[in-house]
C-alpha cells in the first residue's frame, strides 16, 4: 500500500507573539508599620466576618494608625463586605511614602480556597499597573500563602496578543507580602500558577501559528529549560511503529502529527523508590471536525483542544523546577484534524499502537484515537505505576457537569480520592463517574477490536463510553482519566480563572504529584 501524499499549503507571516510577563513576588518580613512600602500604588488588608459586622485581620491595626483612620468603623460605614472575594476601596487620603490606594479584601473563612479567591480579587482591583503591597498571606500556612500567590498571578494573567499592533511593555509589576509568609510557600505558589499560565498560552495560542511542529519546539525550548529529557517520534517514525491513531487524525493536515515524550527524573537518593507516572494528554491543534465537519460556532475555540498536551508539558516542566522526587513521563499525543482529500473517513478501520484497531464513526471523535495510541506506547513501553490521560475529550462532560468540574474516571478508590483530593486542595473541582464495563456492548463492532462511539443512537453516556473507548489501551494498569471538556474553557473570568484558557488540570496533578512524594 502507498504511503498518502501529504497536502501542501501556503501560509502567510505569522504575526509577532507576544507573552505575559507575571509580576515578581517578594516577602516584606516584619509587621506592616515597619514594612518600606515606596512606589507602591495599593496596600490591601484582609477582612473578616467577625462579632461586629466587619473583623479586621492582619495588618489592619498597623494600616489604620499610617492612615490616621478608624478602619473598623469605616468598613462599617462602607458597607464592607467579608466574603471571601470581595473588594473595597476606603475613602482615605494617602500620607507621604503609603500606597495612593488602600483595599480592604473580604478572605471569608481564610480558608486555602476563600485566600486564593481574595488573592485573585485582589489583582482585578488593582489593576495593571503599579506595585501591590498586601498583608493577604501574613500568617496563612503555607497552604494559605500558596492559595493568595495562585490566586494573584493567575488572575493577572493576560492570554498572549498576536496580530494587534506593537504596544510598550508594561511597567514590571510587584506583588509585596507583608508579614509572616514562608518563602518556600511563595515559590510553590509561583511554580504552579507558572505552570497553569504556560497551558493557558499553549491553548490560547492562534492554530496558524500553532501546529504540531510549534508545540514540538515549545516543549523543545521548555525542557531544555527545567533539565528534562525529551524525545519526538515524528511522522516517518509513528509510521514503522504503528501509531495508525495518530497518523489517521492527522492525515488530511499540511502539518504531519507527532509524539512527544518528557522526562523527569529524579537524582541522587530521591530516586531510589520514587514512583513512576505517565501522564498523556490530546494534543489536538485545531479540530475541525474532520469530514464530520464542525458547524462554524463549534470551531472557534477549537485552538484551545490541545489544552491537555499543554497541561502535560507544564506539569512535566513544573515537576522539575520543583525538583518533585516522583519519575514522571508525559506523553503529548499532538495533531491537526483538518478537512482534506487526505482526511480520514467514517468506515475507517485504524490499527492502533500495540495492534488493537478502531472502527472509526465520526471523524470528530478524534481525540480517543490519538489518546489510544499513547496509552498503548505507555503500557507497552514505559512501564508505569500510575497511568492518567488528561483531555478535553467530550462535549458530553460539559452537558453533565457544567464548566466548574472536570469528569473523573478511575481503576481504584484509592486513586481517584488522591485525585479528589488534590482537586480540593488547588481548587480544581472534579466529580467521579463510573466505568461500566456493560457499556462495553455498545462499542462492539464487527469489523475492528471496538467502535469509536456507540452503535445505538441516542445511547447517551458520552463521557462514560469515551473512557470505556480508552480503558482497553492501558492494559489493565491503575488508571484516571480526566476529562477536562468543560472547565478548560472559560465563557468569562472568576476568581483565578481566566477568559478562554483556563489550564485546568495543571495545578490538580501537580498538588496529586506532591502527595505522591509524600
Amino acid at each position: 500500500m502507498s504511503t498518502p501524499t501529504r497536502p501542501e499549503t501556503v501560509r502567510s507571516a505569522p504575526p509577532e507573539l507576544r507573552r505575559w510577563t507575571p509580576p515578581s513576588v517578594h516577602v516584606v518580613p516584619g509587621p506592616l508599620a515597619a514594612a518600606d512600602l515606596t512606589g507602591c500604588e495599593v496596600l490591601a488588608v484582609p477582612v473578616a466576618p467577625g462579632e461586629e459586622a466587619v473583623e479586621p485581620r492582619p495588618g489592619a491595626a498597623d494600616a489604620a494608625v499610617r492612615y490616621g483612620v478608624d478602619l473598623a468603623a469605616l468598613c462599617a460605614a462602607e458597607d464592607v463586605s467579608t466574603e471571601a472575594g470581595r473588594t473595597a476601596r476606603l475613602p482615605v487620603p494617602a500620607p507621604d511614602g503609603s500606597p495612593r490606594r488602600l483595599l480592604v479584601v473580604g478572605v471569608g473563612d481564610s480558608s486555602p480556597s476563600a485566600l486564593r479567591r481574595a488573592g485573585a480579587a485582589l489583582a482585578r482591583a488593582a489593576g495593571g499597573s503599579g506595585d501591590v503591597a498586601t498583608t493577604l498571606a501574613d500568617g496563612a500556612g503555607a497552604d494559605g500563602v500558596r492559595a493568595v500567590v495562585e490566586g494573584f498571578l493567575l488572575a493577572s494573567h493576560t492570554p498572549p496578543v498576536a496580530g494587534r499592533r506593537a504596544a510598550e511593555e508594561p511597567a514590571a509589576r510587584r506583588l509585596l507580602l507583608v508579614g509572616d509568609v514562608p518563602a518556600a510557600a511563595v515559590a510553590r505558589g509561583e511554580a504552579l500558577a507558572a505552570a497553569t499560565a504556560l497551558a493557558r498560552d499553549l491553548a490560547a495560542t492562534p492554530s496558524n501559528l500553532k501546529d504540531p511542529a510549534w508545540v514540538v519546539a515549545q516543549a523543545r525550548a521548555a525542557a531544555a529549560e527545567h533539565g528534562v529529557s525529551v524525545k519526538v517520534r515524528e511522522e516517518a517514525q509513528l509510521r514503522r511503529e504503528g501509531f495508525g491513531g495518530l497518523l489517521a487524525v492527522g492525515a488530511g493536515s499540511p502539518s504531519p502529527p507527532a509524539l512527544v515524550e518528557l522526562r523527569h527524573r529524579p537524582r541522587g537518593r530521591a530516586a531510589a523508590g520514587a514512583p513512576h507516572v505517565v501522564i498523556a494528554g490530546k494534543g489536538i491543534t485545531y479540530d475541525t471536525g474532520g469530514l464530520a465537519l464542525k458547524p462554524r460556532e463549534s470551531m472557534v475555540s477549537m485552538k484551545t483542544d490541545m489544552t491537555g498536551a499543554a497541561v502535560v508539558l507544564a506539569v512535566v516542566t513544573a515537576a522539575a523546577r520543583l525538583k518533585l522526587p516522583v519519575r514522571v513521563t508525559g506523553l503529548l499525543a499532538l495533531a491537526e484534524n483538518a478537512f482534506g482529500g487526505a482526511s480520514y473517513r467514517p468506515g475507517d478501520v485504524v490499527r492502533h499502537h500495540g495492534g488493537r484497531t478502531t472502527e472509526v464513526n465520526n471523524t470528530d471523535a478524534e481525540g480517543r484515537l490519538v489518546l489510544g495510541d499513547a496509552l498503548a506506547h505507555a503500557h507497552a513501553a514505559l512501564d508505569p505505576d500510575v497511568l492518567v490521560d488528561v483531555a478535553t475529550l467530550t462535549g458530553a462532560a460539559s452537558v453533565a457537569l457544567g464548566k466548574r468540574h472536570a469528569a473523573l474516571f478511575a481503576t481504584d478508590d484509592d486513586l481517584a480520592a488522591q485525585l479528589g483530593a488534590a482537586a480540593d486542595a488547588s481548587g480544581e473541582r472534579v466529580w467521579r463517574l463510573p466505568l461500566v464495563p456493560e457499556y462495553a456492548e455498545l462499542l462492539r463492532s464487527d469489523v475492528a477490536d471496538a467502535r469509536q462511539v456507540a452503535s445505538a443512537p441516542g445511547a447517551g453516556a458520552g463521557t462514560i463510553l469515551a473512557a470505556q473507548f480508552l480503558q482497553p489501551f492501558t492494559g489493565g494498569r491503575r488508571w484516571a482519566h480526566l476529562d477536562i471538556a468543560g472547565p478548560g474553557r472559560a465563557d468569562a473570568a472568576e476568581h483565578e480563572v481566566s477568559r478562554g484558557a483556563t489550564g485546568f488540570g495543571a495545578r490538580l496533578l501537580l498538588r496529586w504529584l506532591e502527595s505522591l512524594a509524600g
